[in-house]
């Protein structure tokens, strides 16, 4: 009775077995198909000084030039009166600007006290690329302003203050907006003519 039994079970092992094989040979197919699809691919060497770096890439968006591609872009769609082009294009190099500035403020810190002239170089790109945010910030702000949306352009504006510090040119061009939009009083700088003396 034993023996009986024996090629059922036989039968769907080897059932069991074709229908794994037969799954398995479109895999197979695909497979041979990758290299000719990658065949295109070329390997980056570290080391060899004509090899250029993905984000040194004109190309790349996470990069100074891909920031400035986007503010071109801006400028273009604010010539055209196009504000909501405009507005997302300044958003995209604000972000862009903004990444790029805290990964060259981490890279400098990770150098700090290891090699001086990594960590400078590292800091003087973080530099760089937070004025170029902050650029990008200021215009997004007078977009806002021109689309009559004041509620959008004080925080910017208030940002680039604080980024900037109100004594630096974009500083100043920031609270001079805040003082036309009327959310402060003060004049700054005060002329020598409306200056009042110390009490």
């Amino acid at each position: 009775m034993k023996s009986a039994a024996v090629p059922p079970f036989i039968r769907l092992t080897s059932l069991s077995f074709i229908a794994v094989i037969s799954l398995l040979s479109p895999v197979n197919a695909e497979i041979q198909k990758l290299p000719s699809l990658y065949s295109q691919v070329q390997i980056v060497e570290p080391n060899d000084p004509n090899t250029l770096r993905p984000t040194a890439q004109n190309n790349s968006i996470l990069s100074m030039e891909g920031g400035q591609r986007l503010m071109q872009e801006a400028e273009q769609a604010i010539s055209a009166q196009n504000y909501p082009l405009a507005t997302q294009k300044l958003q995209e190099a604000r972000q862009v600007y903004n990444q790029l500035s805290n990964f060259y403020q981490e890279l400098n810190s990770s150098f700090t006290g290891i090699d001086n002239r990594v960590s400078d170089s590292q800091r003087q790109k973080a530099l760089e690329t937070a004025q170029k945010r902050d650029e990008a910030t200021f215009q997004l702000a007078l977009v806002h302003r021109a689309q009559n949306q004041p509620e959008l352009a004080v925080p910017l504006l208030i940002q680039i203050i604080k980024s900037q510090n109100p004594t630096r040119e974009l500083g100043t061009k920031a609270y001079q907006q805040l003082f036309e939009l009327g959310f402060v009083d003060a004049p700054f700088p005060r002329s020598s003519t409306s200056s009042s003396p110390n009490r």
